[in-house]
């Protein structure tokens, strides 16, 4: 005799994100409301709570108690893992944070704030005990306002997000590309382009600050057409200086966003059959470990990567001992390296 079992089909249990997207705010929001944060407005915490009410959503105190608990885990958010540069930076943090006892939570968002949103909720679920965040270029309104709204301790790096009361460690910029472009112009060369990164990111904006100071303390043209932003890659880079190549007076000389789009621009001009170094100068940004092994081994500006880091995972510490203290600045000389490029 056949006995056939049925199972019931449960309930689905109705989430913290089915309560956003019910009541229209984000998930970091509504789990604000929940642990009762007072940085959420009246009206927003009444639609919330409308919203629960509605949907039956039940608070698993149980898990939130035991997530309040202090963390052993940081958030780590970056921008891409396949750029040396963060891979140099995730190991400053991660020898930091390994001294005093934290496990870091990495999250990549490949530039995208949406993507960033995601993670900074995620993260703020899993109440991990502190974030260090590497902004996407391009950060919109609603991601600024949810970072503000982040009631634990924050920690941001390699790009300043405007109107943000945070800690922050990153790299004189301006400085480094005036010593970059001032190289080259006491190499001989007058015709000198910036390539890469994108103008909606605060670190071009500096960078290219930098290069047009230089040019102009030399008496030199700003020529619109040798600015060419491309994404910061490999292939963002090739592709922007096939683009300059093109043009009727290229010029002598390059200034690439990081080290990586330089990697890109000497493929390209490889390819061209354009001798780097001779027919070609060529700087970077960054100085990451491939620069000097790159054939030839490229010049660029030293941006320390892996001290950005272990500054990043010090303040991170200090301020979830004591996150009334004030904000700190902290900004990175910058270094010239010079090698076989220029």
């Amino acid at each position: 005799m056949k006995v056939c079992m049925t199972q019931k089909n449960p309930k689905k249990r109705v989430t913290l994100q089915d309560v956003a997207k019910h009541a229209g705010v984000s998930r970091a929001t509504a789990s604000l409301i929940v642990r009762g944060s007072p940085k959420i407005s009246e009206k927003t915490r009444k639609k919330v709570l409308a919203s629960m009410k509605e949907l039956g959503y039940v608070y698993d105190r149980v898990a939130a108690n035991m997530r309040s608990q202090q963390s052993s885990t940081v958030g780590l958010i970056i921008t891409d893992i396949a750029n040396p540069f963060y891979s140099e930076l995730l190991v400053g943090v991660h020898n930091e944070l390994e001294k005093v006892g934290y496990i870091e939570f990495l999250g990549t968002t490949f530039d995208s704030a949406a993507k960033q949103d995601r993670l900074l909720s995620t993260m703020l679920e899993h109440r991990v005990g502190g974030i260090i965040l590497c902004p996407v270029s391009n950060n919109s309104t609603e991601s600024i306002a949810q970072i503000q709204g982040l009631d634990i301790p924050l920690v941001t790096a390699v790009r300043e997000i405007s109107g943000i009361q945070a800690d922050y460690v990153g790299i004189d910029y301006v400085t480094g590309a005036e010593m970059a472009v001032d190289h080259l112009i006491q190499k001989g060369h007058r015709r000198i382009a910036f390539l890469g990164g994108t103008s909606s990111s605060t670190a071009w904006k500096a960078r290219k600050q930098g290069y047009t100071n230089a040019l102009k303390n030399a008496g030199l043209p700003i020529d619109k057409s040798l600015i060419i932003e491309s994404p910061v890659t490999r292939d963002g880079g090739k592709q922007a200086v096939l683009q300059l190549l093109r043009q009727p007076n290229p010029p002598t000389a390059l200034f690439c966003f990081n080290d990586l789009v330089a990697f890109g621009v000497m493929q390209g001009l490889k390819e061209q059959g354009i001798v780097i170094g001779q027919e070609m100068a060529v700087v970077g940004f960054d100085n990451v470990p491939e620069a000097s092994l790159y054939q030839p081994p490229l010049t660029t500006v030293s941006s320390h990567p892996r001290l950005i880091g272990t500054l990043a995972a010090q303040l991170l510490n200090e301020r979830i001992k004591d996150n009334t203290r004030e904000p700190q600045r902290i900004i990175i000389k910058p270094e010239l390296v010079i090698r076989e490029t220029t």
